[in-house]
């Protein structure tokens, strides 16, 4: 499967959630979604919950935090 470029589905607008990242159209944080996943929720079951979401916005904020990821600063724990 190719990664979806989230650069078309996601936008970030300081009058729209603080200016977190959020699904285009939507007040939805990708923060929301991808914390969703961490917690076991299937594709499906975050589109059954928030029914404006489409599959595609879901993997574009997938792709949006594994690109979001590689420029962090990670600090090793001790």
């Amino acid at each position: 499967m190719k990664r979806i470029d989230w650069k078309d589905r996601i936008s970030t607008d300081s009058s729209i959630h603080h200016g977190t990242a959020c699904i285009k159209g939507t007040r939805i944080p990708i923060s929301m979604i991808v914390g969703s996943f961490a917690d076991g929720m299937t594709p499906e079951g975050i589109q059954q919950e928030y029914s404006q979401l489409t599959l595609e916005d879901i993997y574009a904020a997938l792709s949006y935090a594994a690109d979001i990821i590689h420029q962090e600063i990670v600090v090793p724990f001790p």
